[in-house]
């Protein structure tokens, strides 16, 4: 019983972690630069940061294991999207403050956490 509910605590504790994310996401986005590359990049991000946060509920929500499976896979190729946006905007320095390079930074950790959790799912 121990085992169930420290699996549920888990999986809320990484939603509401990717919850958090997508919220900063759209803060950073509203805060970039107002040229045409960065309301681009912005975009891009802004899609995939919401998504990872998206498909990891429906993760949640699955019918079957595999259900899960899929949706944690996208969550976790959204995520690395994610991941990717950022880093150009830093590496453009388009956006190299504190803020971006804390979201890249997370963006890591939480790819690292979905690619594991993903893992353990096809051992099973």
């Amino acid at each position: 019983m121990k085992l169930e509910t420290d699996w549920i605590k888990f999986k809320k504790e990484l939603r509401d972690r990717l919850k958090i994310f997508a919220l900063d996401i759209i803060k950073l986005v509203q805060n970039l630069p107002k040229t045409p590359e960065a309301k681009t990049i912005g975009n891009q991000l802004l899609r995939s940061g919401t998504s990872t946060y998206a498909n990891y509920r429906a993760a949640l929500r699955g019918r079957s294991r595999a259900e899960f499976y899929s949706k944690l896979s996208i969550s976790v190729e959204e995520g690395d999207e994610s991941e990717m946006w950022l880093d150009i905007l830093i590496e453009s320095e388009m956006s190299t403050n504190q803020e971006t390079k804390r979201l890249h930074a997370e963006s890591i950790e939480l790819i690292k956490i979905l690619s594991h959790l993903r893992k353990k799912i096809s051992n099973k």
